[in-house]
């Protein structure tokens, strides 16, 4: 097999957070596939063809892929962030499963800045010590087990990050979450509202937990949710490094 597939994070949204080897791959490609918005922020040239798709099709996406790649394509299969969380990567390898041979593919992730990351960097340190990522979407698992795992981080002391914690699909569910999390955490403990970082529309703000509301997140939100021992020195969060 000639082709290759290469998955790649582009990073929060700011282009100087893309990476050298991100840079380099898409340089090389003969194809790129993503979701429709991230697809645009590649810049198209002559010998490059995109192929942007909608939001819920990752399996279409990545069987066709996995297709160019078989005819001796160099494809390029694109995410936000790190393609490695919550994104295309996982998406790949599930439809590599159907593939006869799947070893025959010549297949590599690219990582990326999170959002995750990017927004714990803006506000300081949240995540210092030991923490958690979560996706509260339940378009692929159930509402049950999203609320199992907030409490049992709760419970266990962790620093959480909540990836989409809003969609018009689901407008009372992140009222839920913050019911979940006064449950089985005290009033003070600090909760961050990143939203749009990297970009122009970045906006930042943190809250004692008893006076956050559900209208602070949108998709566009990365919530960081600290732990008992985190606190604010000036403007900015963190979490110490040393757990009691």
């Amino acid at each position: 097999m000639t082709g290759w597939v290469k998955v790649a994070g582009l990073g929060p949204g700011d282009a100087a957070m893309v990476t050298d080897q991100v840079r380099a791959a898409l340089d090389a490609a003969t194809d790129v596939v993503g979701y429709i918005p991230y697809v645009a922020r590649v810049t198209e040239r002559p010998g490059l063809t995109l192929h942007p798709s909608d939001n819920r099709v990752e399996l279409d996406r990545a069987n066709h892929a996995l297709d160019m790649a078989a005819a001796g394509r160099r494809v390029v299969v694109v995410s936000s962030g790190d393609p490695g969380v919550f994104a295309m990567a996982a998406a790949l390898f599930e439809a590599l499963e159907d593939r006869p041979a799947p070893e025959a593919f010549d297949i590599e992730i690219l990582p990326g800045i999170t959002a995750m990351l990017a927004a714990a960097a803006r506000l300081g340190a949240p995540l210092g010590h030991d923490f958690c990522a979560i996706n509260l979407s339940d378009n692929l698992k159930p509402w049950a087990l999203i609320e199992k795992r907030l409490r049992l981080a709760a419970q266990g002391g962790f620093a959480m990050a909540f990836y989409n914690p809003r969609a018009a699909s689901r407008p009372g569910r992140f009222e839920e979450v913050l019911k979940i999390l006064r449950q089985e955490l005290a009033d003070d403990v600090l909760i961050s509202f990143a939203r749009a970082v990297t970009t122009p529309e970045e906006r930042l703000l943190t809250v004692r937990l008893d006076e956050a509301t559900a209208d602070m997140a949108d998709m566009r939100t990365m919530v960081i949710v600290g732990n008992a021992d985190t606190r604010q020195v000036g403007r900015w969060i963190y979490s110490p490094r040393r757990a009691e």
